[in-house]
């Protein structure tokens, strides 16, 4: 093997790698959501193949003629990765809501056996450039920055490229089909220059790949859209025809009407609508800002119930914009505008004093931004309010509702009135949706509470009760906030 060959090789089997490990947590997010568990347990596991892989590939090079070691786990990585599509589909609805355990478990069963193989590529291809031990250090040097390089320009050019261009399955399967067409040439030059002893196994893993690239195929993805951010679904009610839920890495994102803005499906959504009530006369207009978008259920309704009123979202997904538009109905004008982009940066570009309200609808059940959930930021949200203005969250947890308590207890130390909306079945260790108001003016619990006299099972804390409540649990700052560690909401 010419040194540009082997340079070669190693270079493309550290950078598939590296795009498998990439999109490994796109992969699994319908299932686990991405949380700061998913990258850990894909990380460690793709560390764990790398290491594995190296000691088990240099042994084989000592033992076989590495060329056949190297035509054997090119095609065997292909073939492994055009499995891990039809592997993570078919085990990712039995290990959901299995916590840090079935995280690792997903993520080992997908990319882990690809990992192993293609990393004992590099030591065969030492193997078989070492001709003189004077140059040792030289050939060792140079593939492994030949595969580092390989390895960085995997990562950049699919969280740049790869991601936001094809989808997950169109990528892995290039990717897979890649590897194995390589690993069938290589055994074809093994088997040319020495026609008695054939290249290795290299052919069984081409039949396997093909196996895994038919699943690959037939395999059913539950996303609509795929973007960098979710995978998302649409399902249609069957007893109402006009309503759509918009599902988000497997959560229940967004229900929305197409033919009635005003409704407002999910419980938090309608106990957000009397918090406002509470505050300002219905069908007064108001300054709104959003932060998260999903299906835009609360914008549309605003701007229905409240003419003349001005709605700004601040949306990180243009996909997911474009989907609401697409099939959601959602039309933007002069009194519903979007901003795409990571609301923690575009906040700084919006005036403070602005807004009679902030509402932040970004958390889910699976996954939280921890930088919308600090001191550092509601400070922010509190100076882009007007005086009076109020600040409502929704937040997700399960008991013993450390998070819920901590981002509780965050917002308090910003803003001098702090209540909460939740069911006592929540309260009682039920997890699910939290609502946060929070104001520099006194909040009128008394009347949301009138206005959530036909809603069931409905609770409010007060500033006080409350406080009693969130009393101990940590506050998030921008240098400490374990959102992952602290949330217990599973699915």
């Amino acid at each position: 093997m010419s040194p540009r060959v082997a340079d070669l090789v190693v270079f493309c089997a550290s950078a598939a790698v590296l795009v498998l490990e990439i999109l490994a947590s796109r992969l699994l997010a319908p299932f686990i959501g991405v949380t700061l568990e998913t990258y850990t347990a894909v990380i460690g596991v793709v560390l764990a193949g790398i290491a594995l892989g190296a000691a088990w590939g240099g042994r084989l090079a000592d033992q076989r003629d590495p060329r056949r070691v190297i035509s054997t786990m090119l095609a065997a990585g292909g073939a492994l990765a055009l499995l891990t599509l039809p592997l993570v589909l078919f085990l990712g609805p039995v290990l959901r809501g299995g916590g840090p355990l079935g995280v690792v478990v997903l993520a080992a069963v997908g990319f882990f056996p690809p990992a192993v193989a293609l990393s004992a590529v590099p030591p065969a291809v030492a193997k078989l450039l070492l001709r003189d031990l004077h140059e040792t250090g030289h050939v060792v040097g140079r593939l492994s920055a030949v595969g580092t390089a390989g390895a960085l320009v995997g990562t950049f050019v699919t969280g740049f490229v790869l991601v936001s261009a094809l989808s997950t399955r169109q990528t892995i399967a290039g990717i897979g089909l890649a590897l194995v067409a390589g690993g069938l040439l290589a055994r074809r030059g093994i088997a040319r220059a020495e026609p008695a002893e054939p290249g290795g196994d290299a052919r069984t893993y081409a039949a396997l790949g093909l196996v895994g690239a038919l699943l690959t195929g037939v395999s059913h993805s539950p996303c609509i859209v795929e973007s960098a951010y979710f995978c998302a679904e649409i399902w249609h009610d069957p007893d109402h025809p006009t309503r759509r839920l918009l599902v988000l890495d497997s959560l229940d994102h967004s229900e929305v009407d197409l033919a009635d803005p005003t409704h407002l499906g999910f419980h938090y959504t309608r106990w957000f609508a009397a918090a406002i009530d509470s505050r300002l006369p219905a069908g007064e207009p108001l300054r709104t800002l959003h932060i998260g978008g999903g299906g835009f259920t609360m914008p549309r309704y605003l701007a229905a119930t409240r003419p003349g009123s001005f709605n700004e979202v601040l949306e990180i997904d243009p996909a997911l914009v474009r989907l609401n538009k697409a099939q959601l109905g959602l039309r933007t004008g002069p009194d519903l505008t979007v901003r795409v982009g990571d609301a923690r940066t575009t906040l700084t570009t919006l005036g403070d004093g602005t807004f009679d309200v902030v509402i932040g609808d970004a958390f889910g059940g699976l996954a939280v931004p921890w930088h919308l959930t600090t001191r550092e930021f509601a400070m922010q949200i509190r100076a882009k309010l007007a005086p009076g203005g109020l600040y409502l969250v929704n937040v997700i947890d399960g008991a013993p509702y450390r998070f819920a308590r901590a981002e509780a207890e965050t917002v308090r130390q910003v803003f001098r009135h702090v209540g909460l909306v939740t069911t006592a079945e929540r309260l009682r260790g039920v997890g699910g949706n939290f609502v946060l108001l929070a104001s520099d003016a006194p909040l009128p619990m008394g009347r949301v509470e009138e206005l959530l006299a036909g809603e069931d099972d409905v609770v409010q804390l007060d500033v006080q009760p409350l406080a009693d409540w969130s009393r101990g649990a940590m506050v998030l700052t921008d240098d400490h906030a374990p959102v992952d560690q602290l949330l217990n909401f599973r699915r």
